[in-house]
């Protein structure tokens, strides 16, 4: 019988036919969705790209650690001269605040003048604030002058020193001054210290305290006084408000 079917296939592969016929309709597809579907999954597009989320950036504190500050008045002169993370490690061309512990006045700004090297203020804003301060009844060697920032630095960036909590150690340094009144020339540092730049227009809102205890004037900056002659007459008026205060 094998013989008989080998036969009769060799017999129909040598007439030409080499496949299996059937007049039966058949579905070819049958059984074959899983396949057809997963391809239709495939061809959906893809899902949108989300980038994951960075870890938020700490700002180094300006200064350091803020546990290590100098807890004196005369320490703090000599660690502002040569403390790196005041100004990210450079220590050249900076001006030391002067004066006196617990003077009448404290005078801010916000870095020391171009020409400035071996004392604060020593160029025109400084002869601009030996007459503000004559006309108050003070010399330069019975207040307290201190700057913002160790060295003149013509364009700051007041955002950055802001995230680097530089508000804390002006707050230090005034702590350790122990002033009996404040004025703060230049919206930026009063600014950091509690005052709204926004209401400097209101002679009556440059009024402020820094802490629980000092009185604060926030004034223009000495350069924008020197350019605008129009703001002395401004600042005088509210000295005059502010002493009689």
């Amino acid at each position: 019988m094998a013989e008989q079917i080998a036969a009769a296939i060799d017999w129909w592969r040598e007439a030409g036919v080499d496949c299996e016929f059937d007049d039966a309709a058949r579905d070819w597809l049958a059984g074959r969705e899983p396949a057809a579907t997963a391809l239709q999954e495939d061809r959906s597009p893809p899902p949108a790209f989300v980038p994951p989320v960075p870890p938020p950036v700490e700002v180094p504190q300006i200064g350091g650690d803020p546990a290590a500050w100098p807890q004196d008045l005369a320490a703090f002169a000599a660690w502002w001269l040569a403390e790196p993370a005041l100004d990210d490690g450079l220590v050249h061309a900076r001006v030391a605040p002067r004066g006196v512990h617990g003077a009448q006045l404290m005078v801010l700004v916000d870095h020391p003048e171009a020409g400035d090297s071996d004392l604060l203020l020593a160029g025109e804003q400084g002869r601009l604030l030996n007459g503000i301060l004559a006309a108050m009844g003070l010399t330069a060697e019975q207040a307290y002058l201190a700057s913002a920032l160790p060295r003149h630095m013509p364009h700051p960036d007041w955002s950055a020193l802001r995230a680097g909590k530089l508000d804390a150690l002006l707050l230090h340094h005034i702590a350790l001054a122990a002033p009996k009144r404040l004025i703060v020339f230049g919206p930026h540092v009063s600014s950091l210290l509690g005052h709204d730049p926004a209401n400097s227009a209101d002679p009556a809102r440059q009024f402020y305290h820094v802490g629980a205890q000092i009185p604060a004037l926030a004034a223009p900056g000495l350069d924008t006084l020197m350019a605008r002659p129009r703001g002395k007459a401004a600042l005088w008026r509210a000295l005059l408000d502010w002493q009689g205060g």
